[in-house]
């Protein structure tokens, strides 16, 4: 996936041929090396790499630090793919300069014997678990040329690199969007976009009708957006990949969602909830009966929560039944259906079905309407665990909601038991991490909200290889908990409002998520700049 583009002057590097690669180069911290200078290269990490791996990606490896790492001579040193792959195929650290493309075609001569292993290593890396049906026909001849191009080699090596890539990143979505002039790559890391070099305009419409086949979606079709799925295989892990398509002026947008449920704790003790907080919320969800709801914005880790607390009571004696759409991750020892609103399959009367499955514990994906809260308040009511999530931006707003949905404030009162809102922050990278003086915009932010920032010490992360320069590795769930006590449950009969339901919450010791982002900030796990961007 070569660069085709500077991400910082936005010119082609065709363009930039007439000046120097060096001065572009330069100005992205990248060395120059001259190959004819180099008496040894590293023979042994080449042979381990493949004369074809180097051949595709115009690399060469020069010599290995005493560190371990590898300085890699790169006729395009900004191809992130080629490094990643390289980094993993030798699980070494990477080191690229940049030398002549002549050179390192010499240098790749002057140690490879000819071979074909590239396509081979990447096949190794990504394999598809489910074999779809590729065999329907259509009589458009442009559709049997999509179907042709799917299947060459750019394409597929392509694909398997974006995937293989997403997992080593850590990304949860990939999003593959034509422009006027290329193919533009970007991975949601940590919840927040990272571009990476775009690929050949050329590569398009093969690289869209290889993701449709594997998804089976319908190739002929570029004109309405499209949903699909499929399972792999990827460096030992298994991955499922959902695939959204929806047309754009220059064709269509890809974002592939990547469900890695390997990269994912199901621990209820690994959420990050305080101790007293987390011993009470485990006592609720060994309950009989009671609802149990999380709230946030979308990509928040409801589902997550949701699955953690369903993990920590899962046992055979218990009977437990989810509806969700869609299943994101596959629980054992748990039933799970998905809903399927198109053939009459929604969380209501898929609710009603499971209540007469005689469940103990129900988990409903969202309450995203009257007629479903109302049912699943009464499953809750009835002897049964209902846990479920709904779209609000704190606990005590969720009360409000639920009013507003019709709901009957004596059936909250009686039914709901917890309320989990949180949201999840991008930790600071432990690499890089130092102190810091906050900036005189969170400062003044900071004192109109009433924190005082003078007293405590604050980190942030200055930017390493592990964390690619974001200052960020991985990330981590800020809460707000309401239980629902007594003097709560009068106010909602009394018909008091948000801010009183608020106050009595806070002094019984609900804190906000705000809150909570401050004080985790204080003790050096995330930074100032992160909690207001996201709580």
């Amino acid at each position: 996936m070569a660069a085709e583009v500077s991400k910082e002057s936005g010119q082609s590097i065709s363009a930039l041929q007439t000046g120097s690669l060096s001065e572009m180069y330069a100005d992205f911290g990248l060395k120059i090396q001259s190959l004819k200078s180099v008496a040894n290269f590293a023979t042994s990490v080449a042979l381990q790499i493949s004369e074809d791996l180097c051949q595709f990606h115009k690399c060469v490896p020069i010599t290995e630090k005493e560190d371990g790492t590898v300085v890699l001579a790169m006729a395009d040193p900004l191809n992130m793919v080629a490094v990643q792959i390289i980094r993993k195929k030798i699980n070494r650290e990477i080191e690229a300069v940049w030398a002549d493309e002549d050179d390192v075609e010499f240098a790749i001569g002057t140690i490879f014997s000819d071979k074909n292993a590239f396509e081979d290593t990447l096949q190794d890396l990504v394999e598809v678990e489910e074999e779809l049906d590729e065999e329907e026909e259509y009589d458009e001849d442009s559709v049997d040329i999509l179907r042709t191009q799917a299947t060459d080699a750019p394409a597929v090596v392509f694909v398997n690199s974006l995937l293989v890539q997403a997992i080593q990143e850590r990304a949860s979505d990939i999003h593959i969007e034509p422009m006027e002039n290329n193919l533009r790559i970007r991975f949601r890391i940590d919840g927040v976009l990272r571009e990476f070099p775009p690929a050949n305009r050329r590569l398009q419409a093969g690289v869209i009708a290889r993701i449709k086949i594997l998804a089976d979606l319908d190739i002929a079709e570029r004109r309405i957006p499209q949903d699909g799925r499929v399972k792999f295989k990827i460096m030992g892990r298994s991955v499922d990949v959902r695939c959204s398509t929806i047309p754009g002026i220059y064709g269509e947008k890809i974002v592939l969602r990547v469900l890695d449920q390997g990269s994912i704790s199901l621990n209820i003790d690994d959420l990050g909830f305080e101790e007293e907080k987390l011993s009470m919320l485990k006592e609720k969800a060994k309950a009989a009966n009671g609802m149990i709801l999380v709230t946030g914005p979308t990509g928040s880790g409801k589902t997550t929560t949701l699955y953690s607390i369903l993990t920590y009571v899962n046992n055979p004696r218990l009977n437990i039944i989810t509806v969700e759409d869609p299943v994101e991750y596959r629980l054992d020892g748990i039933n799970q259906v998905q809903a399927r609103p198109g053939v009459g399959l929604t969380f209501a009367s898929a609710l009603r079905s499971i209540l007469r499955q005689d469940p103990d514990i129900v988990m409903v994906g969202e309450i995203r309407d009257f007629e479903t809260a109302e049912i699943a308040i009464k499953a809750a009511l009835t002897g049964h665990l209902v846990l479920s999530t709904l779209h609000t931006n704190n606990a005590v707003a969720t009360i409000v909601r639920l009013l507003n949905m019709g709901i009957d404030k004596f059936l909250i009162v009686s039914s709901v038991s917890v309320i989990v809102a949180q949201r999840l922050v991008r930790r600071i990278c432990s690499n890089c991490r130092a102190p810091t003086e906050p900036s005189d915009d969170v400062r003044i932010y900071m004192e109109r909200v009433g924190v005082d920032v003078t007293e405590h010490t604050y980190y942030k992360g200055q930017g390493c290889s592990q964390c690619s320069g974001s200052g960020y590795w991985g990330r981590f769930g800020i809460h707000e908990i309401l239980f629902m006590d007594a003097i709560i449950k009068e106010l909602i009969i009394e018909d008091g409002s948000e801010a009183q339901i608020r106050a009595a919450a806070e002094r019984v010791g609900t804190q906000s998520i705000f809150m909570e982002g401050v004080i985790r900030a204080r003790k050096g796990l995330t930074t100032l700049e992160e909690i207001i961007r996201v709580a």
